[in-house]
């Protein structure tokens, strides 16, 4: 499924429709370049799960930030400084996995062999004009039922 946003608006309202959808111990995979709107789209989760989205910040030297607050907890990791998967292994993140929150993960292409088997990654690409496109990919039973929902709850 793809989706093409025309404003930071369209993408928090699209991370928000995102949440409504989410279930403890989802894990949403975010792969894109700087300046493609993962950190937009987190903030956009951040909201449908009610938390303040100014409290979701892109802080490279940060890599696991927690926010118990909402609905479901969020845990928001930035992997972009680190080098490797065994860097990423390190910090125990897949402690994080599977519990009662929600795993966002930002340049989740550098887990390698850490990515876990069900999963839902969003592709991010900056197109000019301020566009952003989102390309969804489902791994696992759990996650083509949650974009199912996704798909039908944003042509509503």
């Amino acid at each position: 499924m793809k989706i093409i946003s025309k404003s930071v608006k369209e993408t928090l309202n699209l991370g928000s429709s995102l949440a409504r959808q989410l279930k403890p111990g989802d894990i949403i995979c975010l792969k894109g370049n700087l300046g493609s709107g993962k950190t937009t789209l987190t903030k956009g989760i951040a909201i449908g799960l009610g938390i303040d989205k100014a409290k979701v910040t892109s802080s490279s030297f940060i890599l696991i930030r927690q926010h118990p607050e909402g609905s479901i907890p969020l845990f928001h990791f930035d992997l972009y400084r680190l080098k490797s998967s065994g860097e990423i292994a390190a910090l125990g993140f897949e402690e994080y996995l599977y519990d009662d929150g929600v795993s966002v993960i930002e340049w989740a292409e550098k887990l390698e062999c850490l990515m876990p088997q069900e999963h839902l990654t969003v592709k991010l690409a900056y197109y000019p004009g301020n566009k952003r496109v989102f390309e969804f990919l489902a791994q696992g039973a759990r996650y083509k039922n949650l974009l199912r929902s996704l798909r039908e709850n944003i042509s509503h």
